[in-house]
């Protein structure tokens, strides 16, 4: 009784991204076989290392290795590995659907995309391994079995939609991945796939350091010698990349084979090698992206870096090597004294693996210093990509904290389009500043026209521009940098003024005390005091928070999270010498009685917290209050 043929659809995202790929504009098709290669290499890693775990798993280890197969006549090209193999469960899942975080977002950037550049940079930016097949192939096949089950699975597509999937009986272990090529065009950049000499250039370029024996028939040369099989060749070197002598690769292999382990098509800002021996050794090579996943900020993500032992392949991703506000950095760890059979559980805890890890972050963060001052375009390439996540470890990581201070950049009124170090910084603070000051917004615009900020543009003095959401956070937590702490001007108390403008300031707070105990007591359900300002020059009023109160932004951000908060109330600033609250002092002193002086206070209440962006209790009341006012006017 035989089993019938299944139809089944892909799923809408691989649909889209198959599309994508049949009238690929993507010009450097050749990497269709680094990434079926690369497919392979990890089938192989995870056979060995299942059958290390599992050591009644029936599964042939005898010969592992990766063969190409090409026949000229039928246009096909074979890559085939006796790895871990697929069940047909992992066959629909794998190649049906795009199980990849950030794919929705990487289609709607893409379908928002005008130019076929930024397409370009979207593609290698996500990656698409398998369905990059499709580039240069009409039809592939795919023939499987999982190492240990009897029976296995062929599936076959053309990309335009649907796919077809059946049972095998006789299938041999692990995966052959056949394409069906076509023609070729040298315009398109679609050349001959089925030339060995193609082939071996294509391996030799992206796939030589693979750890297992690439292998492939050569051309006969000369007569018939009588022998029908064909001479077989390893045609890649197999040496593991981190093992060689750093004089002896180029920044192209290291490109190369950073692409390999990331299934990135875009080269790394930054290559970091390390080489420990003493106590226990191990070697590392890291990458630092030039582009950060789309994933970055999704809690699915995979974060962490390749473990290897003596060569051996251990796991993918592992979180214990590198933290969470590093999980952008790519790369392999090879040690020397750990088991093949550890799982992640004992990584956490394994004092080895703490230490490497100590001195992988404290490398990187070196790496990104050294970037700063030897090559400021990469830096700012670095830091526009992953400054929100490595300000993260500013929470996290105490032991780094002054390191990751000085390797970050921030907006600044200093100079509207270069960022500045908190060490520039401090280099131009004025005579006497105790504080480096900030001020939290939305966005450049927002905090450049806050209110909060006119008495500090006025008199000279350097305001962070801190627009990031973890801003709000870390300020906060980190007392200070260089001796000098941080101070947001939009809390507490400023001291900007000489001591002949506090003297005034005195005599004004006498001259306004009335007014001020009154719209305390009228605003007491909003605000828990209202006091003269020393830091409006031009606008009558801000509201500004006692030092230690969470800002509104944090406040919402906890709310959004679910946690709720108790409400804060926060203090009313007035300018005295802006005619509004002059007028306001006159008419509150001859007219204690008239309601409508309540509504005026109401009103500039109201005013001021939409200054700075904040949300009305009451919009329509606030709205029909003004509208009347203007009404009266006319």
């Amino acid at each position: 009784m035989t089993t019938p043929v299944e139809t089944l659809e892909f799923q809408s995202e691989a649909r889209q991204l198959l599309r994508l790929m049949i009238h690929s504009i993507y010009s450097n098709k050749d990497i269709f076989l680094r990434e079926l290669v690369s497919n392979a290499s990890d089938a192989l890693d995870k056979l060995r290392l299942e059958t290390y775990r599992d050591k009644d798993l029936e599964a042939d280890t005898s010969n592992l290795h990766i063969e190409i197969e090409v026949d000229k006549a039928a246009r096909t090209l074979t890559v085939r590995d006796n790895g871990i193999g697929m069940t047909r469960d992992d066959v629909v899942s794998l190649l049906g659907t795009i199980a990849k975080s950030g794919t929705g977002e990487f289609l709607r950037k893409l379908k928002e995309s005008q130019d076929s550049a930024t397409s370009r940079d979207l593609i290698g930016q996500f990656g698409v391994g398998f369905y990059s097949s499709f580039m240069v192939a009409d039809d592939v096949t795919v023939l499987t079995r999982r190492a240990g089950v009897a029976e296995g699975v062929r599936w076959q597509s053309t990309g335009e939609g649907t796919y077809t999937i059946e049972p095998v009986q006789e299938a041999p272990q692990g995966t052959s991945v056949t394409l069906t090529l076509k023609p070729e065009d040298a315009e398109d950049h679609l050349y001959d796939y089925t030339s060995p000499a193609k082939i071996r250039e294509i391996v030799k370029r992206y796939s030589d350091f693979i750890t297992w024996p690439i292998t492939m028939a050569t051309e006969p040369v000369g007569e018939p010698t009588g022998d029908d099989a064909p001479a077989v060749e390893t045609v890649n070197s197999m040496k593991a990349l981190w093992a060689r002598s750093s004089s002896e690769v180029t920044q192209d292999e290291y490109n190369e084979f950073y692409k390999h382990i990331c299934h990135d098509w875009m080269d790394p800002v930054e290559t970091i090698r390390v080489q420990a021996e003493g106590t226990f050794e191990y070697q590392a090579l890291l990458f630092i992206p030039s582009q950060a996943p789309l994933d970055l900020f999704m809690r699915e993500r995979k974060r962490g870096v390749q473990l290897y032992a003596r060569r051996v392949f251990i796991m993918d991703d592992c979180e214990a090597l590198m933290p969470e506000y590093l999980r952008f950095v790519k790369g392999v760890v090879d040690a020397q004294d750990l088991s093949l059979n550890v799982s992640r559980e004992i990584l956490q805890q394994d004092r080895q693996i703490q230490l490497i890890r100590r001195r992988l972050v404290k490398r990187v963060l070196a790496t990104v210093k050294t970037m700063m001052s030897d090559n400021p375009q990469r830096y700012a390439t670095f830091w526009t990509e992953f400054a929100r996540a490595v300000k993260e470890g500013l929470l996290s990581d105490g032991d780094n904290r002054d390191t990751i201070l000085d390797i970050c950049s921030f907006s600044s009124t200093h100079d509207p389009a270069e960022p500045t170090t908190l060490a520039q910084y401090v280099g131009r603070m004025k005579d006497g500043q105790q504080h480096i000051y900030y001020l939290t917004g939305e966005s450049r615009s927002s905090v450049e026209n806050s209110p909060h900020i006119e008495a500090f543009r006025a008199k000279g003095y350097e305001v962070l521009v801190l627009t990031d959401p973890i801003d709000e956070v870390w300020v906060d937590a980190v007392p200070g940098f260089d001796g000098k702490q941080f101070q947001s001007i939009a809390k507490g108390q400023v001291d900007l003024d000489t001591d002949e403008e506090k003297q005034t300031a005195d005599a004004q707070r006498e001259e306004f005390a009335e007014l001020l105990t009154w719209m305390t007591s009228t605003l007491a359900e909003d605000v828990k005091e209202v006091r003269l300002s020393t830091r409006l020059t031009t606008s009558p009023a801000c509201i500004v928070g006692d030092s230690h109160d969470v800002t509104p932004t944090l406040e919402k951000m906890y709310r959004a999270m679910g946690q709720e908060m108790p409400r804060i109330k926060r203090i009313l600033e007035l300018n005295p010498t802006h005619p509004l609250v002059t007028g306001l002092r006159t008419a509150q002193s001859s007219r204690r009685d008239d309601p409508g002086l309540a509504e005026t206070a109401e009103l500039l209440h109201g005013m001021a917290l939409l200054a700075e962006g904040g949300e009305l209790a009451d919009p329509s009341r606030f709205t029909k209050l003004l509208a009347t006012r203007l009404e009266r006017a006319l």
